[in-house]
């Protein structure tokens, strides 16, 4: 059986990686040299806000209240990117890092799909596994930019 408020804090959680990544992808774009990197950023950025866009109506039409990712959290990940590409802002560097936030979101919709087994309703689950699916594509399209 399904617990109605687990599946709230999954979704927002689903909603909130997601969001976290179209974030550092806003924050990387203009320090970015390579025109290459840039499009591939693009790319994943109108990927994210498509899943989004649909997680978004998911949410609604069941009530699910959107919360936003953590304004500290927000300001860390500026001042990260910031900081990593003021003295390389090559594509390999830009690839590295973008991989590993991907990685780190990767990770969290893993340990979610995992907890929430017989917790969780299957369609927040899809939702998980999409998103899951769409960083694992863009984690090996990005290390072959290193």
């Amino acid at each position: 059986m399904t617990d109605p408020k687990l599946n709230k804090e999954e979704a927002n959680n689903i909603f909130q990686n997601a969001n976290i990544a179209l974030q550092s992808i806003s924050n990387v774009m203009p320090e970015c040299s390579s025109k290459k990197m840039q499009e591939e950023l693009q790319e994943e950025y109108e990927g994210y806000q498509k899943f989004i866009g649909e997680l978004t109506k998911f949410m609604h039409e069941k009530g699910y209240e959107q919360k936003d990712v953590n304004v500290m959290k927000k300001a860390m990940l500026y001042t990260s990117v910031k900081m990593n590409t003021l003295t390389d802002d090559s594509m390999s560097h830009v690839a590295e890092m973008m991989i590993k936030g991907t990685v780190m979101g990767i990770t969290e919709l893993k340990q979610l799909i995992s907890r929430g087994q017989d917790k969780v309703d299957q369609e927040i689950l899809d939702y998980a596994s999409r998103l899951l699916k769409l960083e694992e594509d863009y984690e090996r399209r990005l290390k072959t930019l290193l």
